[in-house]
């Protein structure tokens, strides 16, 4: 890892908070992620199982977690998993983790090989009437391949039929939705480096220059700074390209008089920052740009005021999009008529603003978390409404990220410039 070490106490506090919610004489057990081949003998580059990473940090391959709280023997009611080094693959694979480095990454006492496993964990369910097992119930989850934790499920299954079964995933939902202080620390960490990568920008962005160059800047930003890197794919779109919401291409020229919508974050320590903002190519908005910016930093303002402690997010987005429609029809977007004559399910602002306000942030950039109940203290969210004009070839979008508390939220972005004149007076200096 590029990264400092992490407090393990994050993880040992992880540990505490899941296994509170187990039932009496159950164990769970958690399962890495796949190594994916990409092609011939090549393999996509590893990540970790975040639900494995959130309770115990470790990012190696072939690991495990156990926990089993009333296990008679109090040695094994922690058990952190993993594959035994081995010197020869080392020497084409790199070093591996020893007992002493991954407990002191995850404060897990106990080590145990996978390839010494299989006996123990017999011995460790005979024990148990319920057995906890993982899976992937992010909302958002569309990949149809059946990952490993799904392979493990069969397995369990098949080998033990007659144990109760319960679902790791739903508990991990409630108890990742909500972010510690300790956590937001590694975030605000994640932020704080893509902060010093926007600053970077400001100086850098003039007519001429490429998407692709742009984006070469955040990674080398990032990586300078110890990130993982790119918490995802960097949307690095000027002109036309804004209106496209996931562009990934990054290969065109940004143009003077053109805006450019820059949509990036750092990952750092399994953290995700997530940030967006829209500049001009030249360093001046024009008239028609600044009116329609300001409108967007409006919504995004008044969609940061609202969010708090009880507000549903559907009860959010429909405020927000009432909002919207008033800023719409005074930028001369939408009409009185339009407004008088929408569909209520599928409003008229929609069609300059076609994406959700916010979502869930932290080890995912989509992150675990409710959409339907009330939002709590503690939650971590993007505020991201945007404006998209086909008819003048313009997209802007400004996105923070917040955590909410007791009364309201605090804005981990607060320091990265988001006004007009902000942004064009750094773009000046450079």
């Amino acid at each position: 890892m590029k990264y400092l070490p992490l407090d393990p106490r994050l993880f040992v506090n992880n540990r505490k908070k899941f296994a509170a919610k187990m039932l009496p004489d159950s164990i769970a057990v958690f399962v890495s992620n796949d190594e994916f081949p990409s092609n011939g003998d090549a393999l996509h580059t590893f990540k970790q199982n975040n639900d494995l990473f959130w309770l115990s940090g470790i990012e190696q391959e072939d690991s495990m977690v156990i926990l089993f709280p009333d296990c008679p023997d109090p040695k094994y009611r922690e058990v952190l998993v993993l594959v035994r080094p081995n010197a020869l693959k080392e020497k084409w694979d790199g070093k591996r983790l020893r007992a002493a480095e991954a407990s002191a990454i995850s404060g897990i006492k106990t080590i145990v090989w996978l390839d010494s496993l299989d006996a123990l964990l017999q011995g460790w369910i005979h024990l148990a009437d319920t057995i906890y097992l993982d899976s992937n119930e992010n909302d958002r989850k569309a990949s149809t391949i059946r990952s490993r934790e799904y392979r493990f499920i069969d397995e369990m299954k098949q080998q033990y039929p007659l144990h109760q079964y319960q679902r790791a995933a739903k508990i991990l939902k409630e108890l990742r939705g909500i972010k510690t202080r300790e956590e937001i620390v590694v975030v605000q960490q994640a932020i704080d480096i893509t902060e010093v990568a926007f600053r970077r920008l400001l100086k850098f962005i003039q007519p001429g220059v490429t998407e692709y160059e742009i984006e070469a800047e955040i990674v080398h930003s990032f990586l300078s700074q110890r990130a993982t890197g790119p918490a995802y794919g960097s949307i690095i779109a000027s002109g036309d390209n804004a209106r496209t919401l996931h562009y990934v291409s990054n290969n065109g020229i940004c143009n003077d008089g053109e805006l450019i919508l820059m949509d990036f974050g750092a990952q750092y320590g399994g953290y995700n920052a997530d940030l967006t903002r829209t500049v001009p190519v030249n360093g001046k908005f024009s008239k028609r740009q600044r009116v329609v910016y300001d409108a967007c930093l409006h919504l995004h303002n008044y969609a940061k005021s609202i969010l708090k402690p009880g507000i549903s997010v559907v009860n959010y987005t429909e405020k927000v999009g009432d909002e919207a429609t008033k800023q719409f029809q005074k930028i001369g977007l939408l009409t009185k008529s339009d407004v008088k004559n929408e569909d209520r399910e599928n409003r008229a602002y929609r069609k300059y603003l076609y994406h959700g306000i916010s979502h869930h942030l932290g080890l995912d950039v989509h992150d675990l978390g409710t959409r339907t109940a009330p939002v709590k203290a503690g939650m971590l969210f993007t505020i991201e409404p945007g404006i998209y004009i086909e008819e003048e070839k313009m997209g802007i979008r400004i996105e923070n990220n917040v955590w909410i508390t007791k009364n309201g939220s605090m804005d981990l972005m607060k320091n990265i410039p988001n006004t007009a004149d902000e942004i064009e007076a750094l773009m000046k200096r450079k």
